[in-house]
């Protein structure tokens, strides 16, 4: 497993669209091993293809719990029900957080590290980390979502 170089705000891998995964291969469960690496050095909950500059729809969220890390290989929302206000900020764009309005509610389908076609119904956190990350795969990032006034910056000690 290795670290890889998170893309930052103006990178324009960032706003590109993400192509499906042929074939769950070896080198595709390197790479979602390595995204989850990389997310828990960033202290993130989630971290999509183009961040690290694979414009493959892979995606990893990790919540932190007992269920561990979530990987996702050519995810698609196919339902998403009511609304929810959150606060986001996004590994691309380091000490930026703002609110957003993100479904309460979805259901995804995916295929897991194995190839094997999974559903989850997500809601709260995990269903606004999972939008998060899919927007990243159509080249759509958090601040195109802002709610005006709401974008704060907050400086971290190194």
């Amino acid at each position: 497993m290795a670290i890889r170089i998170i893309r930052k705000d103006g990178d324009e891998i960032l706003r590109k669209k993400s192509r499906e995964v042929e074939t769950v291969d070896n080198k595709i469960r390197e790479i979602l091993d390595d995204m989850v690496e990389t997310m828990h050095q960033s202290n993130g909950v989630g971290l999509a293809g183009p961040q690290i500059g694979i414009l493959k729809r892979l995606v990893v969220i990790d919540l932190y719990d007992d269920n561990g890390p979530i990987k996702l290989v050519n995810p698609k929302i196919i339902k998403q029900e009511g609304e929810q206000e959150v606060e986001e900020g996004c590994l691309s764009f380091p000490n930026q957080f703002a609110k957003i309005i993100r479904p309460a509610k979805i259901t995804v389908e995916a295929l897991n590290e194995k190839g094997d076609k999974i559903t989850i119904e997500a809601e709260g956190l995990l269903a606004q980390a999972i939008a998060h990350e899919v927007d990243h795969l159509e080249g759509i990032l958090f601040v195109d979502k802002i709610i005006p006034g709401t974008l704060e910056f907050v400086e971290t000690e190194e």
